[in-house]
């Protein structure tokens, strides 16, 4: 048998090309998850041996890495906020930029009835109810593969009996009122999607990442319907590109909005619009 240290020399080679300075990280990532380790603890017990079987395992998962396949793809979860969320190919891979409508959000909580367009895994409405206990919530996405993870990933949180999720386009077909409406679209302009990285754009739902054209037909059809939908004081917080601040705000100006603030992430970057 050999040693996981072995492995580890072995991993980190291989994933050089793909991840570079963050190839040993990754390889000890996918290392834990081969041995149903916690990485923390595994780095302290490589002079363990591993099986064969466990070998064949870390070769294929470093494979599938070095096809530019995420990380969180491979061992299919991912932390979000305080949550752990299952991920799939069928849903958007959640980024530490989106947790910026999180923060605000609590800032200006609580509130008690929730809509988020475009869910995906659910992790931004599963993580609000996850904060506001006597919340309720409901997702909508066109993509019924991407609510089957959302609900899965509703029940592992305990919350199932707070999130519903429906199949739908934006704001089709609803009717009753929200406090918070929450979305973060897609909306990166066609033209640039070359730009994106292999991992992104080869294994990321495409209809998760743009509308196609200017990236902004989204927010239009947000922003067109959801003033019917906001309960008296409610509130829309839209994720932005960091280049949309303007266009978007522009749309909601034209759609009889009245207040718009722009937020910004930990970068200082704009990613976020709170509309009144």
């Amino acid at each position: 048998m050999a040693l996981l240290s072995q492995m580890m020399i072995l991993g980190t080679e291989r994933l050089n090309e793909v991840s570079g300075n963050n190839s040993e990280r990754e390889a000890l990532i996918l290392l834990g998850y081969v041995m149903d380790h916690q990485t923390s603890l595994l780095q302290y017990n490589l002079d363990k041996e591993i099986s064969t079987s466990k070998q064949n395992l870390f070769k294929y998962v470093v494979d599938k890495r070095c096809q530019y396949q995420p990380i969180s793809q491979i061992i299919g979860k991912r932390y979000f906020w305080n949550y752990q969320f299952l991920v799939t190919p069928d849903v958007l891979d959640p980024r530490p930029d989106t947790e910026t409508l999180i923060e605000q959000a609590l800032v200006m909580g609580p509130f008690k009835r929730i809509l988020d367009l475009g869910t995906g895994s659910g992790c931004i409405l599963l993580s609000l109810l996850s904060e506001y206990p006597l919340a309720t919530g409901l997702g909508v996405d066109v993509s019924e593969k991407a609510l089957n993870v959302a609900n899965e990933n509703a029940s592992l949180l305990g919350i199932n009996d707070r999130a519903q999720f429906r199949i739908g386009n934006w704001c089709e077909g609803l009717f009753e009122k929200f406090d918070l409406i929450i979305s973060n679209p897609p909306y990166i302009a066609e033209v640039d999607m070359n730009n994106l990285s292999k991992e992104v754009l080869d294994w990321e739902p495409r209809i998760a990442l743009t509308p196609e054209g200017d990236g902004l037909s989204a927010y239009k059809s947000i922003l067109t319907s959801a003033g019917q939908l906001m309960s008296q004081d409610g509130t829309i917080i839209l994720e932005i590109g960091f280049d949309q601040a303007e266009s978007v705000t522009a749309i909601a100006y034209e759609n009889n909005f009245h207040t718009v603030r722009i937020i910004k992430d930990i970068n200082d970057k704009d990613r976020a619009l709170v509309i009144t």
